[in-house]
């Protein structure tokens, strides 16, 4: 027998060990005998493994296994049904190729915003957007009742708490008397195409003081793919593109009209003057 052969052997022979037999010493090594040698040749007919030299360094037995993808926990945004949504083209000259404001919002199941939070009190409104946008725009995320989902503001963001299953909407109002261009995106993705993100795509139109409504991906003219939370692997991000880095935000990029800037130096220097005191009695409007 090879050096392989012994090496087998003796471990299978050092596991029958501490099995016991109630029989004579002559008859037990006689059944034993042929039942070794058959065991024996069982086992060196198969890929030899060299044991472990300690339990703490070998490998997990769940390793040998087949083993479930790893997903991210938390959620992302699923392509959802189609519905009924229709637009049409107009003319819009930017002022600037960069937006005059951008706006954010995280999303996330109730574990992981509060996990980037630190925080459990949820309220329901308008987020506080840092200015110019704050002045320009509010921005929300409502649920398929109508209702704002729950959130809260750390410092500069602003977190929404969504659940599994459940389908939302986007929805920006625009609080200045400028007709303002908002491009959308969601998970890293223009919510018109599709595809990644970026500041030279073009948006929605709204309105002054009107208020717009995005309910999903764009598919057509006449209909979008709804906004519906699922788990990161059921993303549209993942299924469309494998890619999860930017999932769980939604950004709001606004541009104004060429001749439109709000914010001229005439105007930003009339506010530093402003008087906070000008008369001693308040008179009728």
């Amino acid at each position: 027998m090879t050096a392989k052969g012994r090496r087998c052997q003796s471990i299978l022979f050092a596991r029958d060990a501490g099995f016991r037999f109630n029989l004579p010493r002559m008859k037990s090594l006689r059944f034993l005998a042929p039942l070794a040698l058959a065991s024996s040749l069982a086992s060196c007919a198969g890929p030899a493994v060299a044991p472990s030299s300690s339990r703490s360094s070998a490998a997990p037995e769940t390793a040998q296994f087949s083993q479930p993808p790893r997903d991210r926990p938390g959620l992302g945004t699923k392509w959802g049904e189609t519905r009924i949504s229709r637009v049409a083209s107009a003319a819009f000259d930017r002022a600037s190729r960069q937006p005059l404001a951008l706006a954010a919002i995280n999303y996330n199941n109730a574990a992981g915003i509060r996990a980037m939070a630190g925080a459990v009190a949820w309220r329901r409104g308008w987020p506080l957007l840092r200015s110019p946008a704050g002045s320009l725009i509010s921005v929300g995320l409502r649920d398929q009742s109508g209702n704002f989902l729950p959130g809260l503001s750390v410092g500069d963001r602003w977190f929404v708490v969504g659940e599994e299953g459940r389908r939302y909407s986007i929805v920006v109002r625009n609080r200045s008397d400028l007709r303002l261009e908002i491009v959308l995106s969601v998970d890293g993705l223009d919510v018109i195409d599709g595809r990644t993100a970026s500041f030279g795509k073009r948006g929605y139109i709204i309105d002054p003081r009107r208020q717009l409504v995005v309910e999903g991906f764009r598919q057509s003219t006449d209909a979008v793919a709804a906004f519906r939370f699922g788990p990161v692997r059921e993303s549209y991000a993942h299924q469309k593109y494998g890619d999860t880095r930017n999932v769980g935000v939604i950004g709001v990029a606004i541009f104004n009209e060429r001749g439109t800037n709000p914010w001229t130096d005439r105007e930003v220097e009339k506010r530093l003057k402003a008087d906070p005191f000008p008369g001693p009695f308040a008179t009728p409007p």
